[in-house]
């Protein structure tokens, strides 16, 4: 995982917090309109930052699964 990746999933996990708080927010004031509204919008965030942690796990197992296929060519071969 690259610093690049850290860097996207908090961006994404800080728009979430943000959108769950304006959603907790908004439920408080009993303003259940804006809050449906702004409910949708936080599980559209939700569902965003778990498809990025998905797709980024599946790299990293792609890596390992390649590593572990094309072991590196220093590696003495296996005794007779």
């Amino acid at each position: 995982m690259h610093s690049l990746d850290y860097l996207l999933l908090d961006a994404k996990q800080a728009i979430l917090n943000e959108q769950h708080r304006r959603f907790q927010e908004l439920q408080r004031e009993g303003k259940w309109v804006e809050a449906m509204q702004q409910f949708q919008t936080t599980m559209s965030c939700a569902s965003d930052l778990l498809n990025e942690s998905l797709g980024l796990l599946e790299r990293v197992l792609e890596k390992q699964r390649q590593k572990s296929q094309n072991p590196p060519s220093s590696a003495s071969p296996p005794p007779p």
